[in-house]
């Protein structure tokens, strides 16, 4: 599993994928960062990670859309399921691969948060007097938990349609389609009556679990349900190679 991993790691880097998708991430948060708390001096960061949720509808596709579409247009499909690791590994491998690039980025990111914190340092007379100045750190905390959970979630979804595809583009436009309608969903429910329909859409979006990490609560449930999710998807992509592997 780990040489898998350094593998897929590597690969990044070997290809402009790797800088492409650092490169659009640092300039998406720097940007979304600089219109919701610098330019509208606010101290809360909760929009900024709200926003950077919706980017992932194009950043995480980049990053899962060659992960097994390219093997198998390159027909190297075949060496890696015989390759000395199980099917397993190789499918955590990737998986891994992808999420720490993911992570990686997100926490370089956490530097747009600088600029806050030097003005809590200027501003410290109104600190002096009772007056919080700064961002809330348990509610960054709290948002940048959520947000890496969801990215997790995102990662096995597109990795498990990139497995089903050997057309990298293919891959990306599904992953797009899915991760979408997994973060807009819950935008429906102001517009259905049927409870049984609110609550089963409810339990699709993905947002809708964000709210207390948002507030710099840990919601235990939240957490087994984005951990749920991605177990989920890296089953079913298992399943599919064991499949391939045997069929």
């Amino acid at each position: 599993m780990f040489a898998i991993f350094k593998k897929e790691l590597r690969a990044y880097f070997i290809s402009p994928i790797g800088y492409v998708y650092t490169g659009i991430f640092l300039a998406a948060a720097a940007l979304i960062c600089a219109y919701t708390t610098i330019q509208k001096a606010s101290y809360d960061t909760t929009t900024y990670f709200q926003y950077m949720i919706f980017t992932f509808i194009i950043l995480i596709p980049l990053l899962t859309m060659r992960l097994f579409a390219e093997e198998r247009k390159m027909r190297t499909e075949q060496l890696l399921m015989t390759a000395p690791v199980t099917i397993t590994g190789m499918v955590i491998g990737k998986y891994l691969a992808a999420l720490t690039l993911f992570v990686s980025s997100v926490l370089v990111s956490c530097i747009n948060f600088f600029p806050l914190v030097s003005y809590a340092i200027a501003e410290k007379d109104a600190a002096a007097v009772g007056v919080h100045v700064g961002p809330v750190f348990g509610q960054v905390f709290g948002c940048l938990v959520g947000v890496l959970l969801i990215g997790a979630c995102f990662i096995a979804v597109g990795l498990f349609i990139s497995a089903m595809t050997e057309n990298q583009l293919a891959a990306a436009v599904i992953s797009v389609a899915a991760i979408a309608f997994m973060i807009l969903v819950g935008i429906f429910n102001n517009y259905i009556g049927s409870g049984f329909i609110v609550s089963v859409l409810d339990w699709i979006s993905v947002l809708s679990r964000f709210d207390n990490f948002a507030y710099g609560l840990f919601d235990f449930s939240a957490l087994l349900y984005y951990v749920s999710i991605s177990g989920v998807f890296l089953f079913l992509t298992v399943r599919v190679y064991e499949k391939r592997r045997w069929g």
